[in-house]
């Protein structure tokens, strides 16, 4: 076996990275009864990991002023201390109120991954600088493309190879297994190495393995200068902060399911895998493409309409990975020589958290949309290499005089270009849009010697494009971001409608006339599923009965009320509620302005309050089309049995574009042992009823008999087939009850 023993580093590396990249969507899991499922807590969770993995930097740049067998014995101390901590749990701290999520969800998983994950983060650059201390060993920096090689294995094993099949327990016991075996393989490491930490000082190996100069490297001992820092942050925060922001459009403006939030995440990493390799040829390859593929499919960076459906989804993870590999391949290219490797990975991993920090927290209070794509993916533009002069515009022009002449004549033809673009999009005239666009995108190839050249033609593509959507989308009405989403308010004036929608899902309609206003609409209607079981529940329960209603939306159900009944509501978004508190829907105040409104986790609040509280509990819950997970388990369905009397109803919307939710709900009902039934309903309403699904629930099968003889028996079907296995707070898996034609049909 040769000196270096790479092979046992590489493995080392592999499956500390495997575990700290298995352990984000684990403790996601672990934590969602308590989180809920919205884009936002993703974008938190990224955030607490890339602090955490800046401070392991941080800590593996601290000690490697150490001798090395200091180190060593060190690192490997803190890692058995910090397995006192396993196996994985979720930290018992309280709440910080409704509004102050963006806090709470990081204090939380800090505070239960926090000592783990912090230590396992520092295990890249430690590695890499432990094995460069061999001067016989070779560059260490390839190392960390097998770094993220065993990151991407353990972000993609989740969903698909672990979640599917083991309950939390055993997760988190394999993870602690995995732990140990990591523990081992860095006694073997320290082993490895013992000898030469003997020879070793804090320089010795600064002129050990010299970058070499061909390869785009700096050469030992080259300054690093605050100029050439400042360009390793912007080169790693770019395509952090797109990496969150595409998640955050995707599931937004075009998917909107958790099953795409892993996606951007497992292409950023594999960028690094392409960018630190140490062939350099493919990322040559996808670092010339880049401004191309920027032009084709940066262009639909504003696009804020749920359109082109599978097309824009891998237009925008392209962009990702292309965008990802290039400016991660320039990084690499002005890397500093190994004796500053520790540096470097500091440096790369504040401008992640940085990337992170704007587009996690700094952009949702700033912007009403997710603005901060289109940012990002024209800021990845002033990054990425574009190339100089082509063959033929050398003849062309081959002074300066000529060459400003070229630029302000090709600007200006852009401008008139971009004024046409923009027309013929806002009058969906397609063809003479795409042939304008791709006029449009020759010019800037063509100017792209010139970088402001082609950034301002870039610009002028995105904005005729994506423009008149947005300009539609604040001409008819307003816009509103919290915590847990984008809400758009639109007046529809040729329906006579007002419009609620979150993402790309709506979530409510109201007649705009004030004679038509208390009529429900959307999947509200009296012939859907709840609508026939609140129309009848004073003949089920008798007078004064009360209704517990999880979900707020417009406020539709509050029109089911009877003078003489109770509603109260739950919603976890104080935005949602604002919209009816400040009159742009009026089904509170015209149908039930003395009910309650919860706000808060609804599965929380019910396990908090006394039992027995409601003849009705319906769940209307959906954050977008997101599955709220934590609100479909077992666990879920005996809160909201506690919370009904005996011979009560729970009545479960399950309406979804991407998850076939039915035999989910069959397996609960049999194994909770309740009667259920399932409504199906596609009214003939026009734009103001939407097909739905609802499935009621009850301990009492003669309170479901008498509610299908009241409402219409032929109107209510027994459930599919259940499924195999019952989701808990334990075991949940969306994996197998996706529709694939769905997402393919888009």
């Amino acid at each position: 076996m040769p000196v270096s023993r790479r092979p046992l580093f590489v493995a080392a590396i592999l499956v500390g990275s495997f575990l700290l990249f298995l352990v984000q969507p684990l403790m996601a899991r672990l934590a969602l009864p308590r989180l809920g499922g919205t884009p936002n807590v993703w974008n938190s969770a990224m955030l607490v990991y890339q602090a955490l993995l800046l401070g392991g930097y941080a800590y593996a740049h601290a000690i490697g002023r150490l001798p090395l067998r200091r180190q060593l014995v060190l690192h490997l101390v803190l890692l058995a201390a910090a397995a006192l901590t396993l196996p994985l749990t979720l930290a018992e701290i309280g709440t910080f109120g409704a509004g102050l999520e963006v806090f709470w969800v990081p204090a939380l998983l800090l505070a239960s991954v926090g000592p783990v994950f912090f230590l396992i983060s520092a295990q890249a650059p430690l590695i890499q600088r432990w094995y460069a201390a061999d001067p016989q060993a070779g560059d260490p920096y390839p190392l960390y493309a097998a770094s993220n090689l065993g990151s991407f294995a353990g972000l993609v094993s989740y969903p698909l190879l672990i979640e599917p099949f083991l309950p939390l327990d055993a997760q988190s016991l394999i993870w602690s297994l995995g732990y140990g075996a990591m523990l081992v393989l860095l006694a073997l490491v320290a082993w490895a190495r013992w000898d030469t930490g003997a020879r070793w000082n804090t320089g010795a190996q600064a002129a050990a393995v010299p970058a070499p100069g061909a390869d785009g490297a700096m050469t030992a001992g080259a300054p690093i200068t605050w100029r050439r820092i400042a360009l390793w942050l912007a080169l790693a925060a770019v395509p952090s902060g797109l990496m969150l922001s595409t998640t955050t459009h995707l599931t937004t403006d075009i998917f909107a399911m958790p099953l795409l939030w892993v996606i951007p995440l497992g292409v950023y990493l594999l960028s690094f895998s392409l960018a630190f390799a140490e062939n350099r040829a493919p990322a040559r390859i996808v670092s010339r493409a880049a401004p191309y593929v920027l032009l084709f499919a940066g262009a639909m960076a504003m696009v804020s309409q749920s359109i082109g459906g599978v097309g824009l989804l891998l237009g925008a993870v392209t962009l990702l990975f292309v965008v990802a590999v290039a400016l991660h391949a320039r990084m690499y290219e002005t890397r500093p020589e190994p004796a500053r490797l520790t540096l470097f990975y500091l440096v790369m991993s504040a401008g992640g958290a940085l990337g992170g920090l704007f587009t996690a927290l700094i952009a949702p209070l700033l912007f009403d949309w997710v603005w901060e794509h289109p940012l990002l993916v024209f800021a990845a533009a002033a990054l990425v290499p574009v190339g100089g002069l082509m063959a033929w515009q050398q003849r062309l022009v081959s002074d300066p005089a000529r060459r400003l002449l070229w630029v302000l004549g090709g600007v200006g033809l852009a401008l008139l270009l971009a004024w046409h673009l923009f027309l013929a999009t806002a009058n969906e005239a397609k063809l003479i849009a795409l042939a304008l666009f791709l006029a449009l995108a020759a010019l800037a190839v063509a100017l792209k010697f010139n970088r402001l050249a082609f950034l301002t033609v870039f610009a002028l593509i995105m904005i005729s494009i994506g423009g008149p959507g947005q300009g539609r989308a604040y001409a008819q009405g307003e816009r509103l971001r919290s915590y847990f989403g984008v809400y758009t308010l639109t007046e529809l004036r040729q329906l006579g409608l007002r419009q609620l929608t979150h993402g790309t899902t709506l979530h409510g309609r109201q007649a705009l006339d004030p004679a038509q206003r208390r009529e429900p609409t959307t999947y509200y209607g009296r012939s859907a599923g709840v609508g026939l079981v609140l129309a009848n529940a004073a003949r089920l329960f008798g007078p004064g009965a009360d209704v517990g209603i999880v979900g707020l939306g417009a406020g539709t159900l509050a029109c089911y009320r009877q003078s003489d009944q109770t509603y109260r509501f739950y919603e976890i978004d104080p935005a949602v509620l604002a919209f009816s508190r400040a009159g742009r829907f009026s089904y509170l105040a015209d149908c039930a302005p003395e009910s309650e409104t919860v706000i808060g986790d609804a599965r929380i609040k019910l396990e908090e309050e006394p039992a027995g509280q409601y003849d009705v509990l319906v769940v209307d819950a959906f954050s977008s089309d997101a599955i709220p997970l934590h609100l479909l388990t077992r666990e879920a369905l005996a809160a909201y049995r506690r919370a009904i009397r005996p011979q009560g109803l729970v009545v479960v919307h399950i309406s979804n574009r991407f998850i076939e939710l039915e035999p989910v709900l069959a397996a609960l009902a049999r194994d909770a042992g309740m009667a259920a039934a399932v409504r199906f309903d596609n009214p003939a309403g026009g734009a103001r009823l939407t097909p739905s699904k609802w499935v009621v629930l009850s301990p009492s099968p003669q309170t479901l008999a008498a509610l299908t003889r009241a409402s219409g028996a032929a109107r209510w079907q027994p459930l599919a087939a259940p499924s195999d296995t019952v989701w808990s707070d334990q075991y949940a898996s969306t994996l197998a009850h996706f529709r694939w034609n769905t997402l393919i049909g888009s």
